[in-house]
């Protein structure tokens, strides 16, 4: 993997060399620069992964420079550095745009986990780009939205566990895009180039269940005219998807976990078995650990499909991604239908927000499709929508309204979590007690009904606001 790329900016040259040192044994590449103009130069020749400034320079702002950097890269990490007393200006600059700040002196300690979380977000944001461009390219499927956290975090997981033939268990409810993923992790494997083999495990009948796995050879029963190989040997050098895995007889399951096991398969009517180089990927709808306790599905099985078990999220838990969806669905709609649509009204595109889509992302698709049909003009109306329960209408809330009440909540959690303490609940929070301190009395609330509040604390914290005030 190639370094990441660090651009250090300080007019001290002895602490630039140090810095460079610290980084390089990090394993970092670095380039130094003593002037904001100098750094600006290289941002704009070189694609950096952080950058690290001064915030007094030799003739220059450096809270300047941060902001002349982030209008060349947005999603610039950017470190300051600062003196003590020049804390409140670090402060300006992370509002500012800039991710966080060094007091001087720090350690090494502190750098690298500043660094490290600094660059652990857009590590993830990279990944998760590189995966969406891999499956756009290769599939056209621009509906794999990873903008809410949910999914954000799945991509995460998928980005670890792609590369390794580690058997995979994906749970989800229908329509939520079990075959997607399985495609997408094909597809970033190392068996990309291979077969990518599906089998619908509830589309089977029981008596064609084994022939259709592993093959038969000719006359193995009435209708077996000839050799027919099964979808493991289709599947050789890939992957094979078992979709509904949860469907499958009890009959079959115990075949299937010895081929799973040994890698190995016996067509039936052959006293031969053949090794087969399979990746599995199973899906279910069901909760298998509860058809274990009720004995429909086998113990061992189960255990040995779930080795890596990944939870694709239903609609209603990332409903971040539906206005994209939605949008994505529309174009294709559009298209087919040959219609001019658009788009959606706002009161359209709440519905659907807000809509608990049972169905998942299959039934949207469906839903805009139709309401894409029925449009006689060129936006999408509520009307043409699946109507939602007046329950529902009324949970979503204004902006304003729900954050003042996560706020509160919030705060409220944490004086309890504390006990009362100013200082620890303002530190947990990432503000300074005085701010804090007015976050309180905006909600109303006070430190001295919380257990555990020293009062000597409550008028220190008093004589602060006076302190401020004058």
């Amino acid at each position: 993997m190639e370094h990441e790329h660090i651009l250090v900016i300080d007019d001290d040259e002895g602490l630039l060399q140090l810095l460079k040192m610290r980084l390089s044994a990090m394993g970092f590449a670095v380039t130094p620069c003593t002037t904001g103009k100098a750094a600006l130069a290289e941002a704009k020749k070189t694609m950096f992964n952080l950058a690290i400034t001064d915030l007094r320079l030799n003739g220059e702002n450096g809270l300047e420079v941060t902001e002349e950097l982030l209008r060349l890269r947005p999603d610039l990490p950017v470190i300051i550095l600062t003196a003590h007393g020049s804390i409140p200006n670090a402060v300006e600059a992370m509002q500012r745009g800039a991710f966080g700040y060094l007091t001087k002196p720090f350690d090494d300690k502190e750098l690298k986990e500043t660094i490290e979380k600094a660059l652990s977000q857009q590590r993830m944001t990279l990944e998760i780009q590189r995966l969406k461009s891999l499956v756009k390219e290769l599939y056209g499927l621009e509906n794999v939205v990873a903008r809410s956290p949910a999914m954000q975090q799945l991509f995460q997981q998928v980005a670890q566990v792609a590369d390794s033939d580690a058997t995979i268990l994906l749970f989800g409810e229908t329509g939520t895009g079990k075959e997607v993923m399985a495609r997408v992790i094909h597809t970033n494997s190392r068996r990309s180039k291979g077969p990518f083999v599906a089998l619908n495990c509830a589309a089977i009948q029981e008596t064609l269940f084994e022939s259709e796995l592993f093959g038969h050879v000719r006359g193995a029963f009435t209708s077996a005219h000839g050799p027919k190989k099964g979808l493991f040997q289709s599947a050789n050098g890939g992957t094979l998807f078992l979709d509904e895995v949860g469907e499958m007889p009890l009959s079959m399951q115990v075949k299937l976990l010895r081929a799973v096991q040994e890698r190995e398969v016996r067509e039936v009517g052959s006293e031969l078995s053949t090794k087969v180089d399979v990746r599995i990927i199973a899906a279910t709808n069901k909760d298998l650990g509860e058809a274990v306790k009720n004995g429909s599905f086998r113990n061992d099985l189960y255990y040995r499909l779930s080795v890596v078990p990944l939870h694709i999220p239903p609609l209603r838990e990332r409903r971040d991604d539906i206005p994209l969806l939605a949008q994505h669905f529309l174009k294709m709609s559009v298209k087919r239908a040959n219609k001019d649509v658009r788009g959606f009204t706002p009161a359209a595109l709440h519905r659907l927000v807000i809509n608990p889509w049972a169905g998942n992302v299959r039934e949207l698709e469906n839903a805009i499709e139709k309401a894409v049909v029925l449009s006689r003009q060129d936006m999408i109306t509520p009307d043409l929508l699946p109507s939602v329960s007046a329950s529902a209408e009324s949970q979503l809330k204004p902006l304003t309204e729900a954050k003042e009440e996560f706020e509160r909540a919030y705060l409220k959690n944490l004086l309890q979590l504390t006990g009362g303490n100013i200082s620890r609940a303002a530190q947990f929070a990432g503000r300074y007690r005085a701010d804090f301190y007015k976050m309180l009395r905006k909600y109303g609330l006070h430190p001295s009904t919380t257990k555990g509040m020293a009062e000597e604390e409550i008028e220190e914290l008093e004589g602060d606001q006076k302190l401020i005030k004058s």
